[in-house]
């Protein structure tokens, strides 16, 4: 399916997209009508400090996020086993929990979104490279350099393709399905 990026059935919405990460957290905040980046960075953590106190530091991070933009949406990216990397995926998994949990107390809903979703709506390719994905956000939300760092470009898609999923999920509700 063909996906219009830049449509806008103009009502304006917040989305907050959070690359999960313990030492760095993306997030971007985007409005949807017209398609803009509002706010993006990282969150980071010391990694010095001991697990607990970590994800104390993104939570905090997320919580002033959420409060300042008042997003309609939090997208993120689906946790994926990573059979090479076990300790990658359980250190990203303690990220997403907090991510949720800070959604979860804002009362903002949740889209979980997998990363070769993400990668295909961008740019075609579900396996796309870090750089292809720079280049394919910095194109949509006509940015004027390639966001970085990667977490922030990831964050970024993780947010535009939120809006794409859920106007094509509107749009196949409007028409039955077909």
């Amino acid at each position: 399916m063909a996906h219009r990026l830049d449509a806008s059935d103009g009502s304006a919405r917040r989305i907050l997209g959070v690359d999960p990460g313990l030492e760095r957290t993306g997030y971007a905040v985007i409005e949807t009508s017209p398609l803009r980046a509002i706010d993006a960075g990282v969150v980071r953590s010391d990694a010095s400090m001991p697990l607990e106190r970590r994800l104390c530091e993104i939570d905090a991070g997320l919580a002033e996020i959420l409060d300042e933009h008042e997003v309609d949406l939090v997208a993120v990216e689906a946790l994926y086993a990573h059979y090479k990397h076990p300790r990658t995926a359980i250190m990203m998994g303690h990220a997403r929990g907090v991510i949720l949990l800070a959604a979860a107390r804002a009362n903002v809903r949740v889209l979980s979104l997998p990363a070769t979703k993400i990668k295909k709506t961008l740019t075609g390719n579900g396996h796309a490279g870090k750089r292809q994905m720079q280049q394919a956000i910095a194109h949509v939300l006509g940015l004027g350099a390639l966001p970085e760092p990667a977490d922030v470009a990831d964050a970024l898609a993780i947010a535009v393709c939120a809006e794409v999923t859920q106007r094509d999920e509107a749009a196949m509700a409007a028409g039955g399905g077909r």
